[in-house]
């Protein structure tokens, strides 16, 4: 398949000749003291409408960085992180809240349930504050969870707490999903359910969803991989056929 100006799905995205976000020579250095800790080096990355990508690396690589980056949790030391035409590196930090308010739907390894509140009441601490949500008990029906909408996260396995962890975050209807490890404090079984509620959210409903992992498997469901180490982008591969999370030997 040629790429060429933007991405192409196989499937139900077309040619995209302009991407969703752009990070451009993208650089972060962090101070400690007198000594500086490179965390990024010059990376380039485009997140294009519809697609699922993989950004993979080993621990301490940058990809938790690169996606602070693209979620506007963080500056970049130089280079620019762009959003359609918003350049994220001049917004203030008012702006900066309402592009993660409005556009950005996070999901992480350790789920950041309130432990007091029901799975319902969970997700409604996000269409509280959206611009334009959906209907907080359709997105825990979305994830599998509308009988469980009235139990606290202790009642709660893991994988379901993580479920109303992407309910909340699938609620605010964000251009983009971002998930950090999203199976790293699962099981083996839960995280691939996990990953498949993931993909279903990408091929059906068509969120745009980044993943950063240090599991190779994973990247073999992505439209394309980004690899990364030592804070610099290695390898950019589109998948020439995508496989389903159901099919992977987890």
């Amino acid at each position: 398949m040629a790429i060429e100006g933007g991405f192409m799905r196989k499937t139900h995205v077309e040619a995209q000749p302009q991407p969703l976000l752009s990070v451009r020579s993208v650089s972060k250095i962090y101070r400690m003291g007198e000594v500086e800790v490179p965390a990024l080096r010059e990376v380039d990355l485009e997140v294009f409408e519809g697609e699922f990508l993989v950004i993979l690396g080993p621990s301490g690589s940058g990809k938790s960085t690169l996606l602070n980056m693209i979620g506007g949790m963080d500056r970049p030391s130089s280079g620019q992180v762009l959003f359609g035409e918003q350049d994220l590196t001049r917004a203030s930090d008012r702006q900066l809240t309402l592009f993660r308010r409005h556009q950005i739907g996070f999901v992480f390894q350790f789920f950041n349930l309130v432990p007091t509140l029901t799975a319902l009441e969970n997700v409604q601490v996000a269409t509280d504050i959206a611009r334009d949500p959906l209907p907080a008990r359709e997105t825990l029906r979305i994830v599998g969870l509308e009988d469980r909408a009235d139990h606290f996260p202790s009642q709660l396995s893991g994988g379901q707490q993580q479920r109303v962890a992407i309910a909340r975050a699938l609620s605010a209807n964000p251009r983009l999903l971002l998930c950090d490890e999203p199976t790293g404090n699962l099981d083996t079984s839960t995280g691939a359910q996990v990953m498949e509620l993931l993909e279903r959210l990408n091929q059906d409903r068509g969120k745009t969803v980044v993943v950063i992992t240090h599991n190779a498997l994973v990247s073999r469901m992505a439209d394309r991989t980004a690899e990364i180490r030592d804070g610099r982008i290695v390898r950019l591969d589109l998948q020439p056929r995508r496989e389903s999370a159901r099919s992977l030997p987890w």
